[in-house]
């Protein structure tokens, strides 16, 4: 069971890198040695980022990236869902077409409202709040 899968953690840590630069452009190499992750690894996740309207991307000389939205308005929920779509806790270890107690279930039920809470819980964190700690 993970909440939070790694490119989730790596695309968390890019952004409250780059917000917490105060605006300026940051390159990638700066962030390939400050977050200490492979480069094709983090430009897929910067990409990611990009398209998702957390960022803003910049070419060329002097280029690299910039946030494209206040710190306290980057929820990390919502940055959860750019790269894993819907936050889970459980999936039946089961399956689905194994399991015909899956609606029933009664483990499954208690899971699902543990699960509501933490997405709610989630979904109260910004990556403003993350940088103050």
């Amino acid at each position: 069971m993970k909440l939070l899968t790694r490119n989730t953690d790596y695309g968390i840590r890019a952004l409250a890198f780059i917000v917490k630069e105060e605006g300026r452009v940051v390159a990638v190499p700066e962030l390939v040695k400050a977050l200490k992750v492979p480069r094709p690894f983090l430009r897929k996740i910067l990409q990611r980022l990009v398209k998702k309207g957390f960022i803003k991307s910049y070419k060329g000389v002097g280029g690299g990236f910039r946030p494209a939205l206040p710190a306290d308005n980057i929820y990390i929920v919502e940055v959860a869902k750019a790269f894993q779509g819907p936050v889970t806790l459980n999936e039946c270890l089961l399956k689905k077409d194994l399991c015909p107690n899956r609606k029933v279930c009664p483990l499954k039920r208690k899971i699902d409202r543990i699960e509501k809470h933490v997405v709610s819980e989630l979904g109260k964190i910004t990556i403003a709040e993350l940088l103050k700690g």
